[in-house]
């Protein structure tokens, strides 16, 4: 069997690109791993089978482009990355599955949610989930206990994410920070819960990681660990909010028991360890979009595996820096 995967906004996203590579050339199976990106210089270009260059997300011919790459090399599975084209992607859900392309991103209502971080946190609480209590800036208490932590109502890599230790630096933050929201200050180990389901919502995996060391929103040294709190509290999401694909549930643990403080519906920058503990995401979804069977497997990963990261470089002649372009064209259509 075949099937050729596209993964979007590549970037530095190489353990990904090499995760699919290898779920492609199982026994029985064979394809390609393509990738996009505004950046010729970016490593995972580098890494794919083959690259494109495409517009940002936000501009009128980005999907005419992507699309255009699917028709022409028989994509299967779109793979969206970003939190910004996630809820786009599923408003044009139906444009890929019309030719023939699965897209592996959670429903529209879902991925809108999770990118609004004060409604995400209000629709697990109202269900009985336990979340960081969060507040727009004119809901805020009138004598808040600090610490509280502002950051961006959507935004990623923790960018304008900053602690407030008192009145003053809360009123600074709230001026400084992008339409926030301020949430209590949980101080714990912080965990990534990675959490498959299938193209129905079914939960099929989840790996809890320990983010030990976090450099720029990404995590640098961590563990995948056995516990039960935090297997349930990703299934108790998944009760909430219709997954599709992958998604990855931040949250602490206080006092004993987690509480999320945000979910991403796409793949955590930390998947490589998830992947090496034998929980093997890229598989289960090629499988899924194969229209192969995936029995649910969770709890099912190796506990207390470490994993370090380090730099690594590609060194590259300017003609490598120079990719086939997907553009949008006067007529609406995308060609490569």
């Amino acid at each position: 069997m075949r099937l050729n995967v596209l993964i979007t906004a590549a970037s530095r996203r190489v353990g990904l690109v090499r995760g699919f590579q290898q779920a492609l050339h199982r026994p029985g199976l064979t394809g390609e791993v393509t990738v996009c990106d505004v950046n010729p210089a970016s490593p995972a270009v580098h890494i794919a089978d083959r690259a494109f260059e495409v517009p940002y997300s936000d501009d009128p011919g980005y999907f005419d482009a992507v699309r255009a790459i699917c028709v022409r090399h028989q994509i299967g599975l779109v793979v969206p990355t970003i939190d910004d084209e996630i809820p786009r992607f599923a408003a044009v859900r139906d444009q890929f599955d019309a030719i023939g392309t699965r897209v592996a991103a959670s429903p529209l209502d879902t991925a809108l949610a999770c990118t609004d971080k004060w409604e995400t946190c209000r629709r697990l609480a109202a269900a009985g989930v336990a979340a960081a209590a969060t507040w727009l800036p004119q809901e805020l208490p009138v004598a808040p206990a600090f610490p509280l932590f502002v950051k961006p109502r959507s935004g990623r890599g923790s960018v304008q994410a900053f602690p407030a230790r008192d009145a003053v630096e809360l009123a600074f933050f709230l001026r400084y920070v992008s339409a926030p929201v301020v949430q209590e200050f949980l101080d714990g180990p912080e965990f990534t819960l990675d959490l498959l389901c299938d193209f129905d919502g079914r939960p099929l995996s989840v790996v809890p990681r320990e983010r030990v060391v976090i450099r720029a929103g990404v995590i640098d040294r961590g563990r995948t660990v056995q516990d039960a709190r935090l297997i349930d509290l990703a299934l108790a999401c998944a009760d909430v909010f219709r997954f599709a694909g992958p998604v990855n549930i931040q949250c602490r643990m206080v006092d004993g028991s987690p509480k999320v403080f945000e979910i991403n519906p796409r793949f955590s920058g930390g998947i490589p360890l998830t992947i090496a503990a034998g929980a093997d995401f890229p598989a289960k979804l090629v499988d899924l979009a194969l229209g192969r069977p995936v029995t649910p497997a969770i709890g099912s990963f190796r506990g207390d595996l470490w994993m370090s990261s380090f730099e690594a470089s590609l060194f590259l002649e300017p003609a490598q820096l120079v990719l086939e372009r997907c553009v949008h064209t006067e007529a609406g259509k995308g060609k490569p």
